[in-house]
């Protein structure tokens, strides 16, 4: 369990809204140290994370782990209604609209 200050669940935070830890940069504000840590990341333009097939750096792990989809050719998205497969979820879901007709 993580605890902030007064004993209080860092969990709590994401229930009651409350963002104790703000940017000074930019006066964003987040429930978590970590969120923090991670958005001061665009700021300094630190990127710990690299791809071991390219090098090339991220500064998010999620984004790390997307981008080596390119190098293994996992799809993990898949159409229902056609079976197509697709790498990203945003690239699914845009597809999604050529069988509805759903314009963005």
């Amino acid at each position: 369990m993580f605890w902030r200050g007064k004993k209080k669940l860092v969990h709590e935070t994401s229930h009651t809204g409350e963002k104790p830890y703000l940017c000074t940069e930019c006066g964003k504000c987040f429930g978590d140290k970590g969120s923090l840590v991670k958005h001061g990341r665009t700021h300094t333009g630190v990127k710990p994370y690299s791809c071991a097939e390219c090098g090339k750096c991220f500064g998010h792990k999620g984004h790390l782990l997307t981008h080596e989809r390119v190098h293994t050719g996992e799809k993990p998205y898949s159409c229902d209604v056609c079976g197509k497969c697709f790498g990203h979820k945003i690239s699914l879901v845009t597809h999604e609209r050529s069988h509805t007709d759903e314009k963005p």
